[in-house]
C-alpha cells in the first residue's frame, strides 16, 4: 500500500521520511497517559502493562508513561532518575518551579518503561481555575462532590500542561504522539487539541461509560442500541459530566481506537463515533522450554486444590476427587455484567442432569468475587484445621508402622499385620475418624458475608438449592476475595489457581475485551466465554472450530437467555463427559492458541493507530492512504485434522456417547503434527529492524 512521502517507522536507527528532507525517528517521542499507569484499579492497567515490552522494544528510549503519583504505588513498582532527555526534563523543571509535584523513573515492569508521575494533591490549589477553565473551552460543569471527576480535570490539566511545555521546545516538528486511554485521561487530550498543540492524539476507549451502567441495571441493551436517549440515561445516572467528558475526547482525538469489535458497535451508538482501529488486547506470553511443561504445572496445582477440596468437605467427603473437575469464574463482582446469573442457572439444570444419568462425576465450582466480609467463616477454618490434624495422624501412624515393619523386615521376618498396630493404634484412628463428623452441610462461602441477605449469589444459591449436599454433583464455593498464596485457606496465587482447575467460566453480558478468558488461553485452561466479549468476537473470527481448541463461545447476542443458558448448559455438560486424554488433548490445543494473544502481533494495531494519527495531524508532513487496519491474514486456526468434521465431536448430545468414538480420535491425534501445523497459521512477527538502503517499508507490508 503506498505511502506518499513514505510515512515509517522501523525502527531507532531507521529514518521517517518527511517530505525531501530526512527526520530521525529518535525526534519523535510517544506518551502513554492512563490513570492506571502504576495505579491498578481495573483492566486497563493490564493492557499497559503488559503492552510495555513490546512498545519499550520499538520506541526504546522515547516512550513515556504519564500518570498519577500515589505513594503506596510508587515505593514497590517505580525506581526514581533523572529524565535522560533534555526537553522534558526542562518542562518537569518548569512546572517544578509553579509548585507542581514531577516525579520521574523506570517503572519496574517488563520492558522497564520511563514513567512520569503528576501528583494530582500537590496541585489540588489549582482546581478552581483549572474547571473554570475546562468549562471556558468545553462547556462542561463539573460538580464539587464528584472526587474522581476533579480528580481527572487536575491530572488533564497537569497532562496539558506538560505537553505544552515541551511541545514549546520543538518550534515546529511534529515531534510528539500522545496517546490517551478512558475518560479519566481524557481532559488532558481536550485541552492540548484546544490550545492547538503540535501533538498527535490518539484516543482509546476500554468501555464505553454508560454501556457499563445500562448493562448494570440489566437492561436489554444490545438490541436496543439505537433506541437510548443517550443524555436522558446519562443524567437520570449522575454521569452526565462523566459522559461529556468521554464524547468530548473522542470527537477531539486525530485518532479514535478501541479495543473490539463488539466495543466499537457500542461505541458507534453511545459516543456517536464509529472508532477508527479496533485495537484488541494483548498479553506478554511466556512459553516453556518443555513442551509439556504446563501439563506438569496443572498437576502440582491441582492436587494443591484438592487438599483444600478435602478440608472444606470434610465429612462429606463421599465422591472421588480423581473425578472431580473444577470450574470457575472470577473478577469484578458484577453479577449481571459477568454473567453469573446465567452461569448458575445453568449449574442447577448440570447438577439435574449428572444426576439423572447418574454420572460418577463431581463439579466444584468456585466463584472468585471480591465482597464485603469482615473475617472467614470459622466452619471452613475448622475444616482445614481437621484435615491437617487427620494428616499428622496419619503421618505419625505411618512412621510408627514403618519402623515396626522395618525392623521386623532386618531380622528376616514377615511382620504379623494383625499386631504390627497395636490398640492405642487403633484408639488415635477412631478418635480421627470421628472428629470428621458432621451434622451441618459444607459451607457454600468461605468468608462471612456481610449482608448476605441481599447477596446476590447467596441469594441465587437458596433459590436453586445448590447447597452441597451429598447427592448434589455440583458443589459451589464463593471465596469473596481475590486469591493470595499467603491465605491460611487456599494459599495459592490467581495464576497457580488458574492453572489447576479445569476450566473457566465467564459467560459475561457486558465485556469489551475479557482478559479472564484470555488468561485461561495462554495458561493452556479451556474456558467458556460469548460473543458479546471482545475476546469471543475475537476467537470467533480467528478460529475455525473454537470448541476443538478449548473455547466455548455462548450466544449471548442472537438467542433469549433461556435459549443461550440451555447453550451453556449443554457446553458444561459435554465437558464432563470428556475423559482425561481427551482434556489433556484439548488443553495442548488450548495453549497452542496463545499465539494469537501475544503482543508481538496485537501490537500492530496501535502502531498503525500511531501512524494514522500522524498522517492526520501533520498531512503537510505524512501522508498515507486511507485504509483499514492491518489485515489478520494467517491468523485463522483451521479445525485441528483429528477432529471429525461434524460438530458432534466437540458436543456430545447424549451422556452415553461410544467409547469407539474416543478411541478413533486418539488414533487419528497426532500432536507433533497438528503443533506444527498450528505454528505455521501464526507466521514470523513483523521485524523493527533497519530496511536495505533504497527501500521504504509501506504500510502494506505490516501483514504477516
Amino acid at each position: 500500500m503506498p505511502l506518499a512521502r513514505s510515512l515509517s517507522v522501523t525502527s531507532l536507527n531507521g529514518l521517517l521520511q518527511c517530505e525531501d528532507e530526512e527526520l530521525p525517528v529518535e525526534d519523535l517521542l510517544l506518551f502513554e497517559i492512563s490513570w492506571e499507569v502504576t495505579n491498578k484499579v481495573g483492566g486497563i492497567y493490564t493492557v499497559i502493562q503488559t503492552k510495555a515490552k513490546t512498545t519499550a522494544d520499538e520506541w526504546g528510549e522515547n516512550y513515556f508513561l504519564i500518570g498519577p503519583y500515589f505513594e503506596q504505588n510508587v515505593k514497590t513498582q517505580v525506581e526514581f532518575s533523572e529524565p535522560p532527555n533534555p526537553a522534558v526534563k526542562k518542562a518537569m523543571d518548569t512546572m517544578k518551579s509553579q509548585g507542581c509535584q514531577v516525579f520521574f523513573g523506570r517503572w519496574l515492569i517488563e520492558g522497564s518503561p520511563y514513567v512520569l508521575l503528576f501528583d494530582i494533591g500537590s496541585a489540588a490549589w489549582n482546581l478552581d481555575k483549572w474547571k473554570g477553565g475546562f468549562w471556558e473551552v468545553s462547556n462542561i460543569g463539573i460538580p464539587f462532590h464528584d472526587r474522581e471527576a476533579n480528580d481527572a480535570v487536575i491530572f488533564g490539566s497537569l497532562t496539558a500542561w506538560f505537553l505544552k511545555e515541551l511541545s514549546c521546545q520543538f518550534d515546529d516538528k511534529p515531534n510528539i504522539i500522545a496517546h490517551f486511554h478512558e475518560w479519566q485521561a481524557g481532559v488532558g487530550l481536550i485541552l492540548s487539541r484546544s490550545q492547538k498543540l503540535p501533538v498527535a492524539t490518539i484516543f482509546t476507549t476500554h468501555a464505553t461509560l454508560l454501556g457499563r451502567y445500562l448493562c448494570a441495571a440489566s437492561i436489554d441493551f444490545y438490541n436496543n442500541l439505537d433506541q437510548f436517549d443517550i443524555d436522558k440515561e446519562a443524567g437520570e445516572r449522575q454521569i452526565y459530566h462523566r459522559y461529556c467528558m468521554e464524547r468530548a475526547s473522542v470527537h477531539c482525538a486525530h485518532v479514535f481506537t478501541t479495543v473490539s469489535q463488539i466495543t466499537a458497535t457500542e461505541a458507534e451508538h453511545m459516543l456517536k463515533k464509529c472508532p477508527d482501529v479496533v485495537t484488541p488486547n494483548g498479553l506478554n506470553i511466556k512459553k516453556f522450554s518443555a513442551m509439556h511443561e504446563f501439563q506438569n504445572l496443572h498437576s502440582m496445582y491441582k492436587a494443591r486444590i484438592q487438599e483444600f477440596i478435602r478440608g472444606h468437605f470434610y465429612g462429606h467427603l463421599d465422591f472421588d476427587l480423581d473425578k472431580t473437575l473444577f470450574f470457575f469464574i472470577a473478577g469484578r463482582y458484577e453479577f449481571s455484567n459477568k454473567g453469573a446469573d446465567m452461569f448458575l442457572e445453568a449449574l442447577s439444570r448440570l447438577n439435574f442432569l449428572l444426576r439423572v444419568h447418574k454420572t460418577d462425576v463431581t463439579v466444584i465450582v468456585f466463584f472468585i468475587m471480591p465482597a464485603k466480609t469482615n473475617n472467614f467463616n470459622v466452619e471452613t477454618l475448622k475444616g482445614q484445621a481437621v484435615r491437617k490434624q487427620l494428616w499428622d495422624t496419619a503421618q505419625s501412624v505411618k512412621e510408627k508402622f514403618g519402623r515396626k515393619l522395618y525392623n521386623a523386615l532386618l531380622k528376616g521376618e514377615i511382620p504379623d499385620l494383625n499386631k504390627i498396630l497395636d490398640r492405642d493404634d487403633i484408639s488415635i484412628m477412631k478418635r480421627a475418624i470421628f472428629s470428621t463428623q458432621r451434622h451441618s452441610l459444607p459451607p457454600v462461602t468461605t468468608h462471612n458475608m456481610i449482608d448476605d441477605s441481599n447477596d446476590p449469589i447467596l441469594n441465587t444459591i437458596r433459590r436453586i438449592g445448590l447447597f452441597n449436599n451429598r447427592t448434589d454433583r455440583v458443589k459451589v464455593i464463593l471465596h469473596p476475595e481475590f486469591l493470595s498464596s499467603t491465605s491460611p485457606l487456599l494459599p495459592l496465587d490467581y495464576e497457580e489457581f488458574v492453572r489447576g482447575c479445569h476450566l473457566g467460566v465467564f459467560p459475561s453480558y457486558y465485556e469489551p475485551w475479557g482478559y479472564t478468558p484470555a488468561e485461561c488461553t495462554v495458561m493452556g485452561i479451556p474456558s467458556v466465554t460469548t460473543n458479546l466479549s471482545g475476546f469471543g468476537c475475537f476467537m470467533q473470527e480467528h478460529v475455525a472450530d473454537p470448541e476443538a481448541y478449548g473455547i466455548y463461545i455462548v450466544d449471548r447476542r442472537f438467542r433469549s437467555p433461556d435459549e443461550s443458558c440451555n447453550q451453556l448448559t449443554q457446553f458444561l455438560y459435554g465437558f464432563c463427559q470428556q475423559n482425561r486424554r481427551q482434556r489433556i488433548i484439548q488443553r495442548n490445543r488450548t495453549e497452542r492458541l496463545s499465539d494469537l494473544l501475544d503482543w508481538k502481533y496485537l501490537g500492530r494495531y496501535y502502531m498503525h493507530a500511531r501512524h494514522l494519527a500522524l498522517s492526520r495531524t501533520f498531512p503537510d508532513k505524512f501522508e498515507m492512504e486511507p485504509s483499514a487496519p492491518p489485515k489478520t491474514e494467517g491468523f485463522r486456526f483451521p479445525r485441528p485434522s483429528s477432529v471429525p468434521p461434524s460438530p458432534s465431536a466437540s458436543q456430545h448430545s447424549s451422556p452415553h456417547h461410544s467409547e469407539a468414538e474416543d478411541d478413533d480420535e486418539d488414533e487419528r491425534y497426532d500432536e507433533d503434527e497438528e503443533a506444527e501445523r498450528d505454528r505455521q497459521n501464526i507466521k514470523s512477527p513483523f521485524s523493527f529492524g533497519a530496511l536495505p538502503q533504497g527501500k521504504k517499508k509501506q504500510h502494506g507490508e505490516y501483514r504477516n
